[in-house]
């Protein structure tokens, strides 16, 4: 039997965290619907969490294939063991298709991992790379790598001004650097994705023009991104893509149906949804406010938290609300925001989630932990109007008043409406972003476009010279 006949291969390689593998493979799965082969690779340790039709699933190496991060839990040592043995097998499996009637085209790879690009070049390939923040946030590191802006910054008495951005306060910045010094493995890390960019022959980034086209044209010279977000699974947004209801990968089991369950008995847009994502670990003193906000707002939550992270709360807190709220340690967080009964989701402003929610039409409460989190908060709040951002105490804490102010001001009153209205604005654009003929829908069309040119003129070699790469 012969094999169907594709565009092209891409070979699509995520960082291996939740948080990078969804929106990447969710790319995989846009490329598949429109004619190209399209594989996932990824580590040995998570190959076994991902399952999506029409993308094939090939393992590579990090050099921890047993535990994957967990085995070392250091950035430094587990980076440069990723580099040394997913280089190698990344090559290896591009080698393994050579010869069979879809070789790979091209690599599309997570930005922190630009040494994917340089693997691609290897064997005269293309290469992609895949940035899984926001413009804005990709736009400071790009110029703090180009030198145009320099660590630490000197903020004290008056905001950041950058061409295309808002003005940013201390506060607004990724924790990276208010505080280079506190996390310098990380920070090299987001400033190795633009080391070799200019070798690249796409730049993708996971966002769309209507959202941030001035965050990224401020950039475009450095940074050529094309925005063709958001990565949310189809039957969410255009529902081009058959039986796209989630993305395919879980390195947790969800609890959807017990969740479903409870939800169904919930009144319409009452219930408060509160998950702070894979992995943000809260201090047991925040964890203890929010939990006390949640028990007097008197609302319905649904709380999604790790079970040993659950000793946080405080005494009886599980049961004392039992009647009010629901704590699970899993779930499939789009079918929740997706669930009638949700009004309002209490995020840690993960840029996942915050697409999840703009996507799904979810007004939002976002209490930054660190990282990018604090300067996607800025944008959910004051650029967007989706939602509050509460304020935190001298010692950096939320208060329980706050939180409570704040879920009150986005589930009921004049605030409520116009965050309501705002959010179902997003929603639309989001959804026209990625349906046919929008702006993120184009630019994947002219990727593929590209792919299929490039494939023609490799099968145009292999019938002048079938030898030609033996």
């Amino acid at each position: 039997m012969e094999d169907k006949r594709y565009i092209g291969h891409v070979v699509v390689l995520p960082y291996p965290g939740q948080g990078h593998i969804n929106p990447l493979l969710q790319f995989a799965k846009r490329l598949a619907s429109k004619g190209v082969k399209a594989t996932l690779a990824t580590t040995r340790y998570t190959t076994k969490s991902i399952c999506a039709a029409n993308v094939g699933v090939e393992p590579i190496s990090d050099g921890f294939d047993e535990g994957g991060y967990a085995q070392v839990r250091n950035v430094d040592l587990y980076l440069k063991s990723f580099k040394a043995n997913g280089s190698r097998t990344l090559s290896e499996l591009i080698q393994k298709f050579r010869d069979s009637s879809s070789p790979v085209t091209c690599v599309v790879y997570d930005s922190f991992l630009p040494w994917a690009l340089d693997v691609a070049k290897q064997h005269g390939i293309l290469g992609a790379s895949f940035f899984t923040n926001s413009a804005a946030v990709c736009h400071i590191f790009c110029r703090i790598h180009h030198g145009l802006l320099s660590l630490p910054l000197k903020l004290e008495n008056s905001p950041l001004l950058i061409p295309g951005l808002p003005p940013l306060n201390k506060s607004d910045l990724p924790s990276f650097l208010r505080l280079p010094e506190s996390y310098p493995a990380y920070l090299a890390m987001k400033l190795s994705q633009f080391s070799n960019l200019d070798g690249a022959d796409w730049i993708f980034d996971n966002t769309f023009e209507e959202l941030e086209s001035e965050e990224a044209k401020g950039v475009s010279d450095l940074w050529p991104a094309k925005l063709i977000g958001p990565m949310v699974p189809s039957a969410y947004l255009d529902g081009r893509i058959e039986d796209d209801k989630g993305y395919g990968a879980s390195l947790w089991e969800p609890l959807s149906e017990d969740c479903v369950k409870w939800l169904n008995t919930k009144p319409q847009r009452s219930v408060v949804y509160v998950s702070f994502g894979s992995m943000v670990s809260l201090t047991a003193e925040q964890m203890q406010e929010i939990a006390r906000a949640l028990k007097e707002s008197d609302l319905h939550f649904l709380w999604v938290m790790k079970e040993p992270e659950q000793s946080k709360f405080p005494d009886g807190f599980v049961d004392s609300t039992k009647e009010q709220g629901l704590v699970v340690t899993w779930c499939n967080q789009l079918e929740i925001l997706a669930h009638q009964a949700i009004g309002c989701f209490m995020t840690h402003c993960g840029w996942n989630s915050t697409l999840e929610g703009l996507s799904l039409g979810v007004p939002m409460v976002g209490v930054p932990q660190w990282a990018d989190q604090l300067t996607d908060a800025k944008f959910l709040g004051e650029i967007w109007g989706v939602g509050v951002r509460p304020k935190e105490d001298e010692k950096g804490v939320v208060r329980k008043e706050e939180v409570v102010m704040c879920l009150k001001e986005v589930m009921v009153g004049e605030t409520s409406e116009k965050i309501k209205k705002n959010v179902g604005k997003w929603k639309e654009l989001a959804k026209r972003a990625v349906s046919e003929g929008g702006s993120s829908d184009k630019h994947i069309n002219e990727f593929v476009e590209h792919l299929k040119r490039a494939n023609e003129k490799v099968e145009a070699k292999t019938i002048s010279s079938p030898h030609h790469l033996a």
